[in-house]
């Protein structure tokens, strides 16, 4: 399962520390997934809540409190790594989440459950730290791109998932980034109805073509580019060696484009599947390059966010 670093202009875990959550990530999948098979293979049948550990099954609020005694007295304890066992215990809860296995007969069916329910874990890590929090959209709990990006990658995949860029004081939309330990993939989706045929040219507006009618749309070269433009510039600034490349694609529709693509790759309905398979079976572990890359783009995003009202209520603990 792929890792979402950056959800628009959301705060972001992975904003603090790109070095430590990826694997913190990993480790924490494992750990659930392991616990879930087991269960379900040799039972009895439980919900995945009762797979915490008992002896850390310590409210939310009492190890808050901890912190909270830490900041003010920090002293007599590590606080990096109380905010460590916080953090694993908070998203070993939102697994907790994922409803009772009791009806699952396949192996396959478990994982799917099982990637289902990392959902809500993974738009939490996107949009939450342990002090602030943004409120998400409801439209990306139930996006369906975002879903299948997330499902079907491989976790050393980090994803910038309609970022929102600060570029000289000015907020910049970009498109999908997807940061492998290869390349940056500066992407866009282009899906509308079965089998439509895109038309492209160096003009403002395509046209998308159906069986029944022929429309206009926005050039969608326009915004990719220029999201190319910012990944390639950042990564420039700050010697990032990592290949960037662009790519429209459309998983249900065909491409007519008859100039020369000048670096765009086109991955449509006849191609998709075998550009899907050669990127799932990378084995690549996470490289250095790589989270560098990450680390750089997130620092240019945009981030809109509010105190957490736990912390916001007792401003004596900031001191």
């Amino acid at each position: 399962m792929a890792q979402l670093i950056k959800l628009q202009d959301y705060v972001s875990r992975y904003a603090q520390d790109i070095y430590l959550y990826p694997s913190r990530y990993v480790r924490l999948k494992k750990k659930q997934w392991e616990g879930i098979k087991d269960k379900w293979e040799n039972g009895p049948v439980q919900n995945i809540e009762n797979f915490i550990d008992p002896q850390q099954e310590e409210q939310p609020n009492n190890i808050l409190h901890k912190i909270r005694s830490i900041v003010r007295h920090p002293e007599t304890a590590n606080e990096e790594s109380a905010h460590e066992n916080l953090e694993d215990q908070e998203n070993l809860m939102d697994a907790g989440s994922l409803n009772s296995i009791t009806n699952i007969k396949t192996i396959e069916e478990l994982k799917q459950h099982f990637l289902d329910g990392l959902l809500p874990f993974q738009l939490k890590w996107a949009s939450s730290t342990l002090t602030e929090r943004s409120f998400i959209a409801k439209e990306f709990n139930n996006d369906p791109t975002l879903k299948f990006l997330l499902q079907r990658f491989p976790d050393t995949f980090l994803i910038l998932y309609k970022p929102i860029f600060l570029l000289k004081k000015a907020p910049v939309e970009a498109e999908l980034i997807i940061i492998t330990p290869a390349a940056a993939m500066c992407i866009s989706f282009i899906e509308a109805e079965e089998d439509a045929a895109y038309v492209g040219s160096k003009e403002r507006f395509w046209i998308k073509k159906t069986r029944n009618k022929e429309k206009k749309i926005l050039n969608p070269l326009i915004a990719l580019n220029r999201t190319e433009k910012i990944v390639k510039t950042l990564f420039d600034m700050y010697g990032v060696d990592l290949p960037v490349q662009k790519l429209l694609i459309s998983r249900n529709g065909f491409f007519d484009y008859p100039l020369q693509t000048y670096g765009v790759q086109f991955i449509e309905k006849r191609n998709f599947e075998e550009w899907f398979i050669s990127l799932r079976g990378m084995k690549s572990p996470l490289k250095h390059m790589q989270l560098k890359a990450a680390q750089v783009l997130l620092q240019y995003c945009q981030t809109t966010s509010v105190r957490r009202l736990e912390w916001e209520n007792n401003p004596k603990t900031e001191g």
